[in-house]
């Protein structure tokens, strides 16, 4: 860790492009030489106890080319100064956690390429900086923990690209404007601890991929807008110390995605609804301090067994307040009568029963005296072979329970065999996945809701012995590119099968398809380039536990719920007896020649030709290792000329020439 003060020697590096002190013990004044290094383009001092008040960056004009500055926490206090407007380049601005007081400089609102504003615990004031609304590429913006007062801006709707905006524990009034509901990129909202009122507006539905909503501290008041079960990406909802009343609605049980909700220090009546407890990730939830009325849930209250949840409700009982409800004791005298009336009715069928079955014995009796056919029917010869033949197909039934066969092998879940050929619909072709040289792959969906991958390997695999030995072995190849095996199975010598985790996206090949289809909107150039890093992450992976793939290609190449690939198809041949090597790839590229130059697939194979010619240069000391295959390409990066959404079969290739 750094001390004492900052040299301003480091004045003299006039081409230095990067200065990052944070987190330091630094302390005195900013030279300001500093100051004068035009290449500047990013500039870090946070964490350390610079002093001296806002004419640190009274100078700071001079940085023509700064992107980035970041002054957090490290003792500045005065105004911000106007200079920080001259910085027409400016992406970043964090003066967080510092003394700043007074209002923001109108020259702030004029940056055109500001994307991030930190500017929390502070002693700023002034109204609630309406300028921001007219920076439309502005993300992510932090006012919270200041002294701002008047009303949200209306404007505020046009920053379609926000993403992040915190105004909490200021002195902000008024309502909250429905204009806002057009910022449809926006994922956090926090509003808490400030002086807004009215309804929660409806329009708040309209954020889609709102992710924190904090409204807590305020005034609002009416109902809880249905609307928000719209929001399903919600997973904080706290809406707590406010005068919110009417009932909590039952469609906030759509927000499946929830982990937290706090609706305590309200109004809410009414009884609480049972749906809640159909939130699987629901964590915290907190309905104190509310009117609300009825027997807790036992669904819920066993899921949140803590009394402070449901606090300070007078008309709430049961678990786990240890409150009696009033109709329990109903319940109870009902239980008991009809308990009553159940004996009496069974002891009334028993006596019927008893009385027929002493009749049966009677007339049974008597026709046993009348003939000698019914005696014959009834003789102890038939009825001993009768009850040998009972007994022979007892033991065989009792004998096939008890033998059971092999077990399934889990490395982590615990399922059976039985549930597996329930969840495969005994390996119906429907549901076939893939046919592959080693068998097939079904798709297993258990009643639980675990969907995984079960690979039934061809009749003639290698005895069980060896098979459960390599099986073991080829378990512990885990790597977050490679489809790894979470459990087998060795029954007899032609049910030989692999688990695998279900891989929902498909492979490379229907990908690539698709992409040619949809002229490359599918797969863009950043997309391609972690499909590629990821291949070649896994196939390093392998070489460096000295196993070798042998068969890569677009159909091996499988993509789970977040694209991220996976290598499958190695390790196998040691769990089937050999055959002769199939062949995957033919000498010459089948249908070459009915490419067309200006698509996508044209674009694919000249990528391919120039990845080959660099794997396969004469000298084998000029070839690459699979390690550094991927540090080339984790320093790949989508260039300016080539954007985030440009067409890949429009741009030059970012594989450079062989």
């Amino acid at each position: 860790m750094l001390s004492g003060s900052i040299p301003m020697e480091l004045g003299t590096l006039f081409e230095l492009e990067m200065l990052n002190l944070s987190d330091n013990n630094l302390t005195g004044n900013v030279p300001e030489e500093i100051m004068k290094l035009s290449n500047l383009s990013s500039l870090n001092l946070s964490n350390n106890r610079l002093s001296g008040g806002g004419e640190v960056l009274l100078n700071i004009g001079g940085l023509k080319n700064l992107q980035v500055l970041n002054l957090s926490h490290c003792g500045i206090s005065g105004r911000v100064p106007a200079s920080v407007g001259s910085l027409m380049k400016l992406a970043v601005l964090d003066l967080s956690k510092q003394n700043l007081s007074g209002e923001l400089p109108m020259e702030l609102f004029g940056l055109p390429t500001l994307q991030v504003v930190a500017l929390e615990d502070n002693h700023l004031s002034g109204n609630f900086p309406e300028g921001f609304s007219s920076l439309v590429s502005l993300q992510y913006l932090n006012l919270s923990s200041n002294a701002f007062t008047g009303e949200i801006p209306t404007t505020y709707g046009f920053l379609q690209s926000l993403l992040f905006l915190s105004a909490s524990h200021n002195r902000i009034s008024g309502i909250i404007p429905a204009e806002l509901g057009n910022c449809s990129d926006l994922q956090v909202l926090e509003l808490r601890s400030n002086r807004l009122e009215g309804q929660i507006p409806s329009a708040i539905s309209q954020l889609s991929r709102l992710k924190g909503l904090d409204l807590g501290q305020n005034n609002f008041t009416g109902e809880i807008p249905d609307e928000l079960s719209n929001c399903l990406s919600l997973t904080s909802l706290l809406l707590d110390s406010n005068n919110i009343s009417g009932h909590i609605p039952d469609s906030l049980s759509k927000l499946s995605n929830l982990s937290m909700l706090n609706l305590s220090s309200n109004k809410l009546s009414g009884a609480i609804p049972s749906s809640l407890s159909r939130i699987s990730g629901l964590k915290y939830l907190n309905l104190s301090s509310n009117d609300l009325e009825g027997e807790i849930p036992k669904t819920l209250s066993s899921q949140f067994n803590d009394p402070a949840v449901f606090a300070m409700n007078r008309k709430l009982c049961g678990k786990p307040l240890g409150r009696e409800c009033a109709n329990v004791r109903r319940r109870k005298r009902k239980r008991l009568i009809l308990f009553i009336g159940v004996a009496i009715a069974g002891a009334f069928l028993l006596t019927l029963c008893c009385c027929g079955y002493i009749y049966s014995l009677l007339r049974w009796r008597k026709k046993l005296r009348e003939g000698a056919a019914g005696e014959k029917k009834r003789s102890p010869v038939s009825a001993g072979s009768g009850g040998e033949r009972g007994s022979r197909g007892s033991r065989g039934s009792r004998g096939s329970g008890e033998n059971g066969g092999p077990k399934l092998v889990m490395f982590n879940n615990k399922i059976t065999v039985a549930e597996t050929l329930e969840a495969t619909r005994q390996f119906d072709e429907e549901n076939v996945l893939s046919r592959g040289r080693y068998g097939l792959i079904f798709k297993a969906t258990f009643q639980d809701g675990m969907v995984l991958a079960i690979r039934r390997l061809l009749d003639g695999s290698i005895d069980e012995g060896t098979f459960r030995k390599e099986a073991e072995s080829l378990g512990k190849v885990k790597h977050r590119n490679l489809t790894v095996l979470r459990g087998y199975y060795a029954g007899a010598p032609d049910v030989r099968l692999l688990v695998y985790d279900y891989m929902p996206n498909g492979n490379l090949a229907t990908l690539l398809q698709e992409a040619s289809h949809q002229e490359g909107h599918v797969l863009n150039w950043p997309m391609r380039h972690l499909i590629a890093l990821g291949i070649a992450r896994g196939l390093a992976f392998l070489h460096s536990v000295s196993m070798v793939h042998g068969d890569i290609k677009p159909l091996n190449v499988l993509f789970d719920a977040d694209f991220e690939a996976h290598l499958s198809e190695f390790g196998l041949d040691k769990l089937t007896i050999a055959t002769p090597a199939e062949a995957s790839t033919s000498s010459t590229p089948i249908g070459l020649l009915e490419l067309d130059p200006e698509s996508s697939e044209w674009e694919e194979f000249l990528l391919g030709v120039k990845v080959a010619l660099l794997c396969t240069a004469p000298d084998p000391l000029d070839r690459p290792s699979m390690a550094d295959i991927v540090f080339m390409l984790e320093g790949c990066r989508v260039g300016p000329e080539i954007p985030s959404s440009a067409d890949p079969t429009t741009v030059p290739s970012p594989v450079g020439e062989s």
